[in-house]
């Protein structure tokens, strides 16, 4: 049998944590080979063209807000000109009491100043946002275009080697090295370093050298309404996102005066079909009244114009699993993103990058990384039988799949 080519580092898998992580290791002037089962760049749910982005600002776990933070500062800085802040309000809660003072200093103890996140009271939020709601205007959220970006990523480099229509079936440690294995028990190629940046597909990668982490698909629907020009509907509409019990994009206004509103989404956990189906339509619909308030709202006005069908995999603590993978050498990880891809690929790439190079840990924590963070996003907390805390299951378990609606 001929040997198959070798590579120092190969990432496994092409959405936008995949490209994020590979686009790392090339500034780092690293040579890359990346392997896809799809033709392209992108082709799952990371084709996309509109994601939103935000840091979490709940009262969930004190890991998570830190994380997100992290991250979220981390996407800025590398999406560039790709990150479109269109701003993101979060409306308060509806058994709960808008409190300015108490929003401010809870703010403030995650380190968000006024540039970032500012309580508005119902009117203020009315004249920003357009929804009489109270809540926190978070003037930084975003959207992205992932398809596009990731495509960006993967662009032609002389240390870059892209595999395409090649599923990866089995990994298998021979002298040293990680043989990549299709179904036929053939080597693809062999690598140093293996980082596995897919979604459920990483848990048949990781059962093949013995590792079970607890993976889970969730589905969720997204919706694209209709709204014609004078319907009552249209005095409601957002001109920013909303994001709280599901969320929703900015309404688009169309050539001849009607709307386009892209609202999400249903959640189906454990679930990975992709077919659409009409209940989570009626689904988001009720979810579009309770995001702008407007509970006497006629849903049948709001007419079916596309739909969006993505899923997720969530881990069973609902943080990501970005990390070394202890007992198998030169095996990395970068999988359970749940709904804030944007983010964790953004973070994903720093992370893995320095441990894949070996970096001293002072260089990541100048980046904002410390140690118990890492800890927290670890493989081998699950390895170790230890899940985190219950206090920490408040994460990405809800997936968020904005996308634009399709050309026509």
């Amino acid at each position: 049998m001929t040997n198959p080519q070798h590579h120092d580092i190969v990432v496994i898998g092409a959405g936008i944590c995949g490209a994020t992580i590979a686009n790392e290791l090339l500034a780092r002037n690293q040579s890359v080979c990346v392997i896809d089962a799809a033709s392209y760049p992108a082709s799952a749910c990371s084709r996309h063209a509109y994601a939103i982005a935000h840091p979490h600002i709940g009262k969930g776990s004190p890991r998570l807000l830190r994380l997100t933070r992290l991250a979220f500062l981390l996407a800025e800085t590398r999406w560039g000109e790709e990150w479109r802040a269109h701003g993101i309000f979060q409306p308060t809660k509806k058994e709960k009491v808008f409190d300015r003072a108490e929003l401010i200093e809870h703010l403030h103890s995650l380190a968000f100043g006024e540039d970032i996140a500012v309580p508005l009271d119902a009117e203020e939020a009315k004249e920003v946002c357009g929804i009489p709601q109270s809540g926190v205007w978070i003037s930084r959220g975003a959207c992205l275009n992932l398809s596009k970006t990731s495509k960006d990523l993967l662009r032609p480099h002389k240390d870059l080697t892209c595999l395409w229509n090649t599923e990866v079936a089995k990994l298998e440690q021979r002298d040293g090295k990680w043989l990549l294995l299709n179904s036929h028990d053939e080597a693809i190629t062999s690598a140093d370093k293996v980082v596995i940046a897919a979604a459920m597909e990483s848990k048949k990668l990781l059962s093949s050298i013995g590792v079970r982490l607890p993976l889970k698909p969730v589905r969720g629907q997204l919706s694209v309404f209709s709204i014609e020009p004078n319907d009552p509907w249209v005095e409601k509409l957002p001109n920013v996102g909303l994001s709280g019990d599901g969320y929703c994009l900015p309404a688009e206004r169309m050539d001849d005066g009607g709307y386009r509103w892209i609202v999400g989404s249903s959640f189906d956990e454990g679930e990975d079909d992709l077919a659409p189906r009409e209940a989570s339509d009626d689904f988001n619909r009720e979810q579009a009244k309770n995001l702008v308030n407007f509970l006497e709202g006629d849903t049948s006005r709001l007419v079916k114009h596309d739909h969006f069908v993505g899923v997720r995999c969530v881990a069973g603590d609902r943080l990501p699993i970005i990390g070394r993978l202890p007992h198998r050498p030169g095996i990395f990880l970068a999988t359970a993103l749940g709904s804030r891809g944007i983010l964790w690929s953004a973070l994903a790439a720093k992370l893995i990058t320095s441990q894949v190079l070996e970096d001293d840990f002072a260089l990541l924590a100048r980046l904002g990384f410390a140690a118990d963070l890492v800890a927290a996003l670890a493989p081998a907390r699950f390895l170790a039988g230890a899940l985190a805390a219950p206090g920490a299951l408040a994460s990405n378990s809800k997936p968020i799949f904005p996308s634009a609606p399709k050309a026509r």
